[in-house]
């Protein structure tokens, strides 16, 4: 895959364009194997999050899919249904006006069906439910979370007001 396809189908402004880079990582999946996935990134963060996914997969933390949003013509509500780990996605931030980290490719989402966005009564995505007993799961305590929080990175699970604990976030400083 090249980043002219993994950016298909979205109009994107130049500026934030040409910022994007395609990085090819490895992940450990559920069926206990070694599989290659693809994150659109901010160009800043493609060596951090190559080291990042190396300590995860090091730690065989389990990763149901990883491609990039147009896989799922560019629908984040069909991504995180299939359970797929994604980063960029030109698009506002979940009930707000203004663009989400991920429009510019400074956000990662893992496993989401089983680390959801909670917000009162909002689970995204819908039926998913947070269970720190099951495979896949991201804690506080865990690898994937020490590797990300390391690096400087918010993981979404330690906000108040809501818990998006599928999500890391890095903007810039």
């Amino acid at each position: 895959m090249t980043l002219q396809e993994a950016l298909k189908g979205k109009e994107i402004p130049a500026h934030i364009r040409q910022n994007l880079v395609l990085v090819e990582t490895e992940y450990w999946g559920f069926d206990e194997a070694c599989h290659r996935g693809h994150l659109v990134l901010h160009r800043d963060l493609a060596d951090e999050v190559r080291g990042i996914f190396c300590e995860i997969t090091s730690a065989r933390f389990p990763i149901a899919k990883m491609a990039p949003v147009m896989a799922y013509a560019w629908s984040d509500d069909d991504s995180m249904s299939d359970n797929n780990s994604s980063a960029f996605n030109y698009r506002l931030a979940v009930a707000k006006t203004h663009l989400s980290q991920h429009a510019y490719g400074r956000a990662i989402d893992i496993n989401p069906v089983q680390n959801p966005y909670i917000k009162g009564n909002v689970v995204l995505p819908p039926g998913a439910v947070y269970d720190p007993a099951a495979r896949g799961t991201l804690l506080a305590e865990g690898p994937v979370v020490a590797a990300f929080e390391k690096r400087g990175w918010v993981w979404g699970g330690r906000w108040t007001t809501l818990k998006d604990w599928h999500h890391f976030e890095k903007p810039e400083a």
